[in-house]
C-alpha cells in the first residue's frame, strides 16, 4: 500500500519559515519525482516545487529564492523548507509521487501565515 504521509504544517507569522516533510512508503522511491503543490481556499491546486529523480529542482516563481525542495533518497522522504513567508503562502500543501503511468499524493498539511 502507497502512503505519502506529510507533516510539519502550522501557524506562522510573516517573514517566518517552516519546514515540511513527506514519508514515502510502499514505492520504489528513488525511482519518482516528488512534488510539493498547494491550494488555497477557493483555488486550484498550484505545483510549488518538484524534484526529479536526479536530483534537479524546478519552481514556482511566487516562490523562487524563498522555497527549497530536497530529498533523501535513504529516508524515502521530500522536504520543503519555506523561509520568508508571506500571507499568501497560506494554503494545504501537498506531496505528489511520480513515476510515469502512476501518481500518487499525500493528503495535505495545513500552512498558516498571519500575525
Amino acid at each position: 500500500q502507497v502512503q505519502l504521509v506529510e507533516s510539519g504544517g502550522g501557524l506562522v507569522q510573516p517573514g517566518g519559515s517552516l519546514r515540511l516533510s513527506c514519508a514515502a512508503s510502499g514505492i520504489s522511491y528513488s525511482l519518482y519525482s516528488m512534488g510539493w503543490y498547494r491550494q488555497a481556499p477557493g483555488k486550484q491546486r498550484e505545483l510549488v516545487a518538484d524534484i526529479l529523480r536526479g536530483g534537479s529542482a524546478n519552481y514556482a516563481d511566487s516562490v523562487k529564492g524563498r522555497f527549497t525542495v530536497s530529498r533523501d533518497n535513504a529516508k524515502n522522504t521530500v522536504y520543503l523548507q519555506m523561509d520568508n513567508l508571506k500571507l499568501e503562502d497560506t494554503a494545504v500543501y501537498y506531496c505528489k509521487a511520480t513515476r510515469y503511468p502512476y501518481t500518487y499524493w499525500g493528503q495535505g498539511t495545513q500552512v498558516t501565515v498571519s500575525s
